[in-house]
């Protein structure tokens, strides 16, 4: 029985591709922002209505790039309910991450503790929109405005997302994409950052490029994080296909809502109101069913069906930080690390196979 992956990276036709890739052997241009880089580029800006973007190797060190930008340090105030990248980001800048808890109904932080949180150390806020549920992103610019606070958002799960037709690209003082191979849009490995102030760009690109701002002058501490040709090859043909993809993972999603809804001990988040969602990821909260959640874990397994405990653990929790943070602080992010479960979805999913994992978590 082949086994059924937790997601499964979109990819255009063999043919589209290689086709896309073709000129690449004529000029010889793989890296350094050549001409597939500028075409996904603008056409990055125009799906995500801001022309004010810059695209990156992968997500991570696009969000590296924009807290670099802004020069961040001090307090950073954050959620432990994320993937290890929006933590580190923050570490590794030299920042201290202080966690905020999220809310119950969506998982996106809890704007409400937010300004018991700020200190005079405190520079940034840095939420997370979680699968594809979007941050409470009014009240967070009211509170970011009131403490001269710069807003970064976490979006590697928000592309595409809109509410009330504002695209996520234009929220805060800068976004970061992830176009890793498991996201709904994926340039194999990738990134971007997209952001408010046009004057950020250079500063961006120059930090992707080693800080080098000229043939001879080098006045950043930059890295390498500059998106190859053959990944923008990639992106420019998904992006002919993203609406495509996104809509059959809606079908899935659809499925799944219509066979575990109204089940006693298994809670699914509510779409938001306003919010065309990309269906990103689908997560079930196992409370007080009859089965926990690691024992479905183990029984999707056993019928070669990967699901992932996601987020879990809190990054609070990870050994790295040990002794560093007090997961106490967020008892509504631990209580659901612990329960909820991401099930499988992609594009190609069929609806026969929705079905059997249905019937697995509900024992038919």
């Amino acid at each position: 029985m082949e086994t059924i992956q937790v997601t499964r990276s979109s990819m255009p036709s063999f043919e589209e591709y290689t086709e896309e890739i073709k000129d690449l052997w004529e000029s010889h241009w793989l890296t350094n922002m050549g001409i597939k880089h500028k075409q996904l580029e603008e056409g990055l800006a125009e799906y995500l209505d801001n022309p004010n973007i810059t695209l990156y190797t992968n997500g991570h060190l696009a969000l590296e790039g924009a807290i670099a930008a802004f020069n961040l340090s001090g307090e950073v105030i954050t959620t432990p309910f994320t993937f290890a990248s929006t933590t580190h980001a923050i570490v590794r800048a030299g920042a201290e991450p202080v966690f905020c808890d999220i809310n119950a109904d969506d998982y996106t932080m809890d704007v409400s503790k937010i300004e018991s949180l700020i200190t005079d150390k405190t520079t940034a806020i840095v939420p997370v929109h979680v699968y594809g549920n979007i941050c409470n992103f009014k009240e967070i610019e009211r509170i970011a405005k009131k403490h001269n606070l710069k807003v970064i958002y976490d979006a590697a799960h928000a592309f595409g997302v809109t509410v009330d037709g504002l695209s996520v690209a234009n929220m805060g003082d800068a976004s970061m994409f992830s176009f890793h191979a498991t996201k709904v849009f994926n340039t194999i490995e990738g990134g971007a950052v997209t952001f408010q102030d046009s004057t950020l760009r250079k500063t961006l690109n120059d930090l992707k490029n080693f800080g080098i701002t000229g043939p001879e002058t080098t006045e950043y501490v930059g890295g390498n994080a500059k998106m190859n040709e053959f990944q923008a090859a990639m992106g420019i043909c998904n992006l002919r296909h993203v609406d495509e993809e996104i809509q059959k993972r809606k079908n899935v999603v659809e499925r799944y809502v219509e066979r575990l809804s109204n089940v006693p001990g298994i809670s699914l988040l509510k779409p938001q109101k306003g919010v065309k969602n990309n269906y990103s990821y689908f997560p079930v909260l196992f409370d007080n069913y009859k089965e926990n959640r690691n024992q479905i874990t183990e029984k999707l397994k056993t019928q070669n069906i990967i699901a992932r405990k996601y987020f879990y653990p809190l990054t609070s929790e990870f050994a790295c930080y040990d002794g560093r943070f007090n997961v106490k602080d967020t008892p509504v992010a631990k209580y659901v690390s612990e329960r909820v479960l991401t099930l499988p979805l992609y594009a190609d999913l069929s609806l026969e196979d929705v079905d059997r994992i249905c019937d697995i978590i509900l024992d038919i």
